[in-house]
């Protein structure tokens, strides 16, 4: 029926064609209205707002607070940290900022008592711990029958500003474990904090030190997009100074004629936003102005996807089966929950054994006990019979010994009373041959 349908139709064209040579070309009598398209886009985003995840990681004290007040020209409530933490805690915080008629939602990420600790081997599984949180609290939205991921509330980190401390020798090593765990699964940009403390040709030896380094223990960081024409040059740029070395401060200092951000020192001032002092102006622009959309997109379309397809992976899922044919999700769901109450089976038969087991071996051990005691019992009973015995014995002699005293009782009374008698006697009779 498709075949005659098919060719019926190829019938018709064709006679069309044979009468009419020549195609007809129509022109638009007015404007249409889809090149405002772009437009709705921006109306529709620019009304919903957009949100932007930073995490903070660095030592206590290095400046991470201070930096992000400079960036955003702000002053965010954060409780101090002190040295005194026994592992690594994050700490969140969400602001609400809007410049002109765009609203960012920023939620920004502390790491308080990181390298802190004496032992660090635990320093990073925090910090990873939350990003996969992130990722896992998404994955989970997006799996829902019901989901709303135009409203979800995207926690996210879109990027990772990784604080080094200005020694003026190398990274250490936690900072490069640090950096290779985290390199797939969020954008790192690291930074010199209080770069003020060095000199300038430290603080290029310094840089040219730890690019080198990270590159030899292949350690990927950002780098700004250069496809663009419009941002290429800039990125390009940008890409040639890191890291990069900043200052902040949310002091105003006179300088000359006007009030600039810097830092006072008795030799002068540190001015925030002059280039031949520090390269907060390059950060900024990078963060905020230039890159802050593809950073975004990077955090999507990089890491979550390669934690989604990972995990979707450890699920049992797959895009195509060994033969490259397509596959049926609920083919799939049906095989994954057959497999799933085989190895629920297999466990319960192998915890029905286990306790099998461990019933029969406290049985041994009972009754093990119980030869124990009773090869106790039967040797104090032996004891106590012997002990017994030896308790009759000594009551027989006692009472024997008793017997004895007894007797010779009676016989001394016996005879005490013989010689009371014979004395009684002996008086009387002097009396009677006085008289005679």
């Amino acid at each position: 029926m498709k075949a005659d349908y098919y060719s019926w139709t190829q019938t018709l064209v064709m006679m069309a064609a044979d009468e009419n040579e020549e195609m007809r070309s129509l022109e638009l009598s007015g404007q249409v209205g889809f090149n405002s398209l772009p437009h709705q886009v921006v109306r529709k985003l620019v009304s919903q707002g957009f949100c932007f995840n930073i995490l903070c990681v660095g030592e206590t004290g290095i400046g991470k607070s201070t930096l992000i007040n400079t960036l955003f020209n702000t002053t965010f409530e954060n409780e101090e940290a002190d040295h005194y933490e026994r592992e690594v805690k994050l700490r969140s915080q969400t602001y609400e900022l809007q410049e002109h008629t765009v609203k960012l939602k920023l939620t920004i990420v502390h790491t308080v008592g990181f390298g802190d600790q004496i032992n660090k081997d635990e320093s990073c599984k925090p910090i990873l711990d939350y990003i996969e949180a992130q990722f896992e609290k998404y994955l989970e939205e997006e799996l829902k029958i019901k989901r709303s991921l135009s409203n979800y509330d995207d926690t996210r980190i879109h990027i990772c500003l990784y604080f080094i401390a200005p020694t003026g020798h190398t990274l250490k090593s936690l900072d490069l474990v640090m950096m290779k765990n985290l390199d797939s699964k969020v954008n790192i940009i690291p930074i010199i904090a209080k770069a003020d403390i060095m000199s300038k040709t430290d603080l290029g030896n310094l840089k040219k030190k730890i690019m080198t380094e990270l590159q030899s223990y292949g350690v990927q960081i950002y780098q700004f997009p250069n496809e663009d024409e419009e941002v290429g040059e800039i990125n390009s740029s940008l890409n040639a100074r890191l890291p990069f070395a900043v200052v902040g401060s949310t002091e105003d200092v006179k300088i000359g004629n006007r009030m600039v951000k810097a830092r006072s020192y008795p030799w002068g001032a540190v001015q925030v936003e002059n280039e031949e002092h520090c390269d907060f102006v390059h950060l900024r622009e990078m963060l905020l102005r230039v890159n802050m959309d593809d950073l975004r997109e990077q955090t999507h379309s990089r890491h979550y996807e390669l934690y989604r397809c990972c995990k979707l992976q450890e699920m049992g899922f797959k895009d195509t089966d060994p033969d490259s044919q397509s596959f049926s999700l609920q083919e799939m769901y049906e095989a994954k929950r057959r497999e799933f109450f085989k190895e629920l089976q297999h466990r319960e038969e192998s915890m029905r054994q286990m306790f099998v087991n461990k019933v029969k071996e406290t049985e041994a051990e009972l009754k093990e006990k119980e030869k124990e005691l009773h090869e106790r019992f039967e040797v104090l009973k032996r004891m106590h019979q012997e002990e017994k015995r030896n308790l009759e014995e000594k009551r027989r002699e006692l009472e024997e010994e008793m017997n004895a005293f007894n007797r010779r009782k009676v016989a001394a009374e016996t005879l005490m009373g013989q010689a009371l008698q014979g004395c009684s006697q002996q008086p009387l009779k002097k009396e009677k041959d006085k008289k005679n």
